[in-house]
């Protein structure tokens, strides 16, 4: 399985131009803890999570609605490709104790978002069918 298989479809994604606010929204309507910002090329600029709610934004004091996503959204941001494997994303994350890690082409376009989350029920999945495999074949000697 690659990583772009494990994610949810579609990553949710707000323009440069939003405001956190929509971005906040956008985040809530999708059930997700963040949102790749896209610039005018379709290509990663930033990404928005809820730590950056929390941290840039809550305790500041700005009003949402007033506040250009791209003020507030975390930059540079670390993206795998398709050549990246599960457990390189997974080190990845835990090194850098990221909860998402944004999935792109060859030209920095969003394919996917990968979440903590996904990774962890892959390897529950993988777990439970060698787990189901290895009693069949006991139960079958």
């Amino acid at each position: 399985m690659n990583i772009l298989e494990m994610c949810d479809a579609g990553g949710a994604t707000v323009p440069v131009e939003a405001t956190a606010e929509q971005a906040i929204q956008t985040m809530l309507d999708r059930h997700v803890g963040a949102v790749a910002v896209l610039d005018d090329n379709q290509r990663i600029a930033g990404i928005f999570t809820e730590r950056d709610v929390l941290r840039r934004l809550s305790v500041s004091g700005r009003e949402p609605g007033q506040t250009p996503i791209r003020e507030v959204m975390t930059t540079p941001v670390e993206m795998a490709t398709l050549d990246t494997t599960p457990g390189q994303a997974l080190g990845t994350m835990v090194e850098r104790h990221y909860r998402h890690l944004p999935i792109v082409d060859d030209d920095g376009r969003l394919l996917g978002m990968l979440s903590i989350r996904n990774v962890l029920q892959a390897r529950i999945d993988l777990l439970t069918r060698q787990l189901d495999e290895a009693r069949s074949a006991r139960s079958s000697r």
